[in-house]
């Protein structure tokens, strides 16, 4: 006698429901901004890597932390001016023009929240709108590739870095999607900070006195990034 067992399987759903739910949500994300008021004067464009994670509810609420370090070439302030010759080049030790240059460097860490406001009930897509407070810090960083500076180097950079910091606020306005298949994950869309600053340093070597002067950091542009969620729910079994 042949007996035939029937096999209970289960298959990756794609139905409606398939990302609905309370989900944890990690996203890696990239961006380019334009500086204004006080880091305009500082710095030029920037470029920025970051990431976060969040918890998006049932009804779309997001709640969680988010994190950039931002970076650029062009630094419009030269706090080694007193160190240059005439001809706008710095000797080092070993009497030859030294390779030193100016980057900006930069971070902002806070916790955000927002709401995905979705125009279809069976997509779970459309506008994000986030806003955050969190700290904003950024310094100009002396690059000396041939260690031949000793006036920068060490401690000596401290009086020379600019670092500065501060509350800031940041927001974001764009579009998110979060597919039924859980695959293409992502969202782009326009990004606004605006830094309380001041300084970090007692003393600043180039001015010969403390930057005492409190600053209003701007920052705008666009951020996109990739999103891995996980969804708190229990799958369903699905029988054949």
């Amino acid at each position: 006698m042949l007996n035939v067992h029937a096999q209970r399987t289960r298959e990756p759903s794609f139905s409606d429901s398939n990302n609905k739910g309370n989900a944890i949500l990690f996203h890696f994300n990239f961006g380019a901004h334009i500086p204004a008021a006080d880091m305009a004067k500082r710095f030029g464009n920037n470029l920025s890597i970051g990431g976060g994670l969040e918890r998006i509810s049932e009804n779309n609420w997001i709640l969680g932390i988010e994190g950039h370090y931002f970076f650029s070439q062009k630094v419009k302030e030269d706090p080694l001016a007193a160190l240059r010759t005439p001809e706008g080049d710095i000797i080092g030790i070993d009497q030859a023009i030294a390779s030193l240059v100016l980057r900006e460097r930069g971070f902002y860490m806070g916790a955000n929240i927002g709401k995905l406001i979705t125009f279809n009930e069976k997509r779970r897509r459309g506008l994000r709108v986030t806003g955050s407070l969190g700290w904003l810090q950024h310094k100009i960083r002396l690059q000396d590739d041939g260690q031949t500076v000793p006036q920068v180097t060490g401690n000596y950079a401290l009086g020379y870095d600019r670092l500065t910091g501060g509350l800031a606020l940041n927001e974001f306005v764009g579009w998110q999607q979060l597919s039924i298949s859980r695959r293409m994950n992502w969202y782009i869309g326009f990004e606004f900070g605006q830094g309380f600053t001041g300084t970090l340093r007692d003393y600043d070597f180039a001015e010969r006195r403390k930057l005492s002067e409190r600053r209003l950091d701007l920052r705008f542009g666009i951020r996109a990034g990739w999103v891995l969620p996980f969804y708190q729910r229990k799958p369903e079994d699905i029988y054949y």
